[in-house]
């Protein structure tokens, strides 16, 4: 390696020692005598004659005078590498550079080589019977240096490397054994290697006694690969890797290096063109726009015990789940992981949202896409600081007791030719055919799901944010366009699948192996699907065969895309007409229990022209705000659980915009009235409250027989009634008034087995913003039958508002 500022040069020890005579041939010496060679190292001679020892004070294998030198009489002349392997070798095309440079013994000795570009000289240093020698290397050119030594076996050695005015010592890399095992190496071939980040990357390591970083790729056809990085000027000629085999996996040890090590890996094609590459599956990245990996070792010592002790117990279907969608670099601009830690998890905690959605947190080169292309998908962004900091910013949520969700984007990535795309000069990580690579809509590549080191690079990804970050639930982005093979496609642009259909099966086999694989070996994590169409069986369980012949795809929740859109529909017309679209607010009720449902208010609905939550609604800014009040309060109430995205919680007006973040400024009271925006945080922490306390609301979100219409039909009036039951049976009665006017002694029907009933919440309270109407006295049921039901109350129902009532 070449020498880096913060390791001091070495001072060359002393004189050449010549050696004693040669150890009988019962006796081996070196530390490699009784270890396996590597199965595509060639075989040792059977027998090693002993050389002569050299003359006194003459390095061992004679003075250096270039390429090609004479050696003294009765010398054994060191043999020249042919020259298709030389420059195989120097042109980073070799396969088995480990064959060439090294030690190796031969019938006139221990030849060693060294490859050190730019280096004035290199000494082979070692020791025997308790004495230390030194043998002068012969310079053959190019920066390859090359020497025998008068031994039998081949010794323990380091090697001291000359630069100007410097001199480095380092044990020779390509001394050593694979440091990748035959078990690692089958489950790789195989695609299910499951803890793949602990095979393949860069890993701090002790091997055969020498500290340093083991390196390993998968490059399947590339002709050469090498390291390179900051401990090498970034010039990679001195550290080719060796090839393991069918594998496709590159492997190299460099002594030395550790944890902080910048590095890529410069990768030869087929066609001889050569790239330099971030590593797939580096654990950190630098701070983009820099591209390159580093080297990472987590010391990080978790303190949520208790949180992963009761997180495999709870059931999320059975649980209340109200998120707050976040994106981590805007939330507070400037923030650091930890200074989030330091706020966020209380002001979650405050409002009463159970758990957090974090948008991508994966390493990804243009902020601009709020981290939906990305580029180091084992690496948490480096903006916000290192892995540590994010499990340090996790760890808070969890001791604060609040879950951690995390999108995750398997559908697609970026082509940044120092990344994925093409990775070893073929499609690699992409499918080959250019029409089921390119992705229409966003100009990035998609995933070969049928090829089993991708598969198995993305299930393993999955599994490493759920063990190595205790992420608590994955949502997956964009699933319909993996599962349709025309999607966003026209004619002629698509390939049908072998049934001569448009459903893609090595997508939906992928994800069904990845919902397994997480279920399995994570207790207690969730994975959401965001998936737009109708797709039969996206919550299913995957042993479970639907009747289109596929198996469930095995997700525990998926985003309710179809409420989401109807919903915003209805909210946004005038009340006038409102009654026209009445259907858009009952339709969900249909299909609520086909799939497990989160119905999301997610950053997709508040950018890009579509405005924020408040300004969607019609009116002015009273009859805004009680809109939004309403709407939050029929969400909460509405079978499935929730999730609202940042800004949102207080009536943010603007769109939110990545640069900017929310505009917390209108939370100060100098700038807004108690019951404004406020009000409406306000709100989002009762409704948080009440909804926690009340097992109705999310106890049997995933069971028909907690829900119940009172009275769907009322278009006229723009109110809906209905009624939700825990376990128990205990309910919980909800009017929804979508019109601005106040409907006194509105009879609505209830169970007759509650006498009296009184309001829970209502979202006209004066506290959050509105008039003030409501129902302060208990009502008592009458034994007047309404809407189907034994007994009747008539409250009054407040404009543009939500009631909740529970039994009193």
């Amino acid at each position: 390696m070449y020498p880096r500022t913060d390791q001091p040069s070495l001072p060359v020890e002393g004189s050449v020692t010549p050696p004693p005579p040669a150890p009988p041939a019962t006796e081996p010496t070196g530390a490699q005598a009784d270890r396996p060679r590597p199965r595509w190292a060639a075989a040792p001679p059977a027998e090693v004659p002993p050389p002569s020892a050299p003359p006194v004070g003459e390095a061992a294998t004679g003075p250096a005078t270039g390429a090609g030198a004479a050696v003294p009489s009765g010398r054994p002349a060191v043999p020249q590498l042919p020259e298709g392997e030389r420059q195989r070798l120097l042109d980073g095309a070799h396969h088995d550079p480990h064959s060439l440079l090294g030690a190796h013994r031969t019938r006139n000795g221990v030849l060693i080589r060294a490859l050190r570009p730019f280096a004035r000289g290199v000494t082979v240093r070692y020791r025997r019977e308790g004495l230390e020698l030194r043998a002068e290397l012969t310079s053959e050119g190019d920066g390859l240096f090359a020497g025998l030594l008068p031994l039998r076996e081949i010794p323990d050695y380091e090697l001291l490397v000359r630069y100007d005015g410097t001199e480095h010592r380092t044990a020779d890399p390509y001394r050593f054994l694979p440091a990748l095992g035959e078990l690692d190496l089958h489950l790789i071939r195989e695609g299910r290697h499951e803890q793949l980040w602990r095979a393949l990357g860069a890993h701090p390591m002790e091997h055969q006694g020498i500290t340093g970083t083991r390196f390993t790729v998968w490059a399947p056809n590339a002709r050469g690969v090498r390291v390179t990085g900051d401990f090498s000027c970034w010039d990679g000629t001195g550290f080719p890797m060796r090839s393991l085999g069918a594998s496709g996996v590159w492997e190299l040890f460099l002594p030395g290096l550790g944890p902080g090590t910048l590095y890529k890996f410069e990768i030869c094609g087929p066609d001889g063109h050569r790239t330099t590459r971030a590593d797939p599956m580096a654990r950190r990245a630098e701070c983009p726009p820099a591209t390159a990996s580093v080297v990472e070792m987590s010391s990080y010592r978790w303190q949520d015990s208790a949180w992963m002790a009761i997180r495999g117990e709870r059931s999320s279907h059975t649980s209340p789940m109200s998120v707050y969608e976040v994106h981590l670099a805007s939330w507070r601009p400037g923030l650091t992981y930890r200074q989030l830690a330091e706020e966020l998890p209380r002001y979650v905690s405050d409002l009463g949202f159970t758990h957090v959605e974090l948008m991508p947190v994966a390493e990804h080169p243009f902020g601009g896409s709020w981290g939906y292309q990305i580029t180091g998908y084992y690496a948490p962004t480096a903006r916000l600081g290192g892995p540590d900091d994010f499990r340090y910013l996790v760890d808070a949520l969890h001791r604060q007791g609040i879950g951690v969700l995390m999108d995750w984007v398997p559908a697609h990535f970026p082509k940044d030719d120092w990344a994925l795309a093409r990775f070893d000069g073929t499609p690699c990580y992409e499918h080959p055919d250019p029409r089921r690579a390119e992705h229409p809509d966003w100009g990035t590549l998609e995933f070969d799901y049928g090829r089993n080191e991708v598969r198995n690079f993305l299930v393993a990804n999955a599994v490493y944010w759920c063990e190595e970050f205790h992420i608590d639930g994955l949502r997956v982005d964009a699933v319909a366009s993996m599962l349709y093979l025309d999607y966003s496609r026209e004619e002629g642009q698509w390939s049908p699948n072998d049934q001569g259909g448009r459903e893609n099966p090595d997508a939906v086999a992928f994800l069904q192996e990845m919902n397994a694989t997480v279920y399995r070996r994570c207790p207690g994590v969730v994975t959401l699907a965001e998936e737009s169409t109708a797709w039969n069986g996206v919550t299913r369980a995957t042993h479970h065969t639907g009747p289109d012949g596929f198996g469930g795809l095995g997700f525990g929740f998926k985003w309710n895309m179809g409420w989401m859109h109807d919903s915003l529909v209805y909210m946004s017309k005038d009340p006038v007409h409102r009654t026209f679209h009445h259907n858009e607010m009952t339709f969900s009720m249909v299909y609520a229990y086909s799939e497990n449902y989160l119905l999301p208010v997610s950053h997709d609905e508040v950018v890009h022209g579509k405005q924020a939550l408040v300004s969607k609604m019609p009116g002015d800014w009273w009859q805004q705000r009680a809109n939004q009040r309403a709407y939050l309060g029929y969400m909460w109430a509405h079978p499935g659980k929730q999730l609202l995205f940042m800004g949102q919680e207080f009536a943010q007006g603007a769109e939110w915009s990545e640069a900017e973040g929310p505009h917390w400024w209108l939370l100060d009271p100098a700038y807004s009235a108690a019951g404004d925006h406020r009000g409406m945080r306000d709100l989002v922490r009762e409704l948080n409250g009440v909804y926690f306390a009340t097992p109705a609301l999310w106890q049997r979100d995933t069971d028909p027989g907690g829900f119940a219409w009172i009275e769907p039909h009322a278009s006229d009036d723009n109110v809906f009634a209905f009624v939700r039951y825990d376990a128990a049976g205990t309910p919980l009665v909800v009017l929804c008034n979508f019109s601005p006017v106040v409907r006194h002694d509105y009879r609505i029907g209830v169970p007759g087995d509650v006498t009296a009933w009184a309001e829970a919440l209502n979202t006209d309270d004066p506290a959050y913003g509105g008039s003030g109407i409501s129902n302060h006295e208990p009502m008592k049921a009458e034994s007047l039958p309404w809407h189907g039901l034994d007994a009747s109350i008539t409250p009054v129902l407040p404009p543009l508002a939500t009631v909740w009532l529970r039994p009193k």
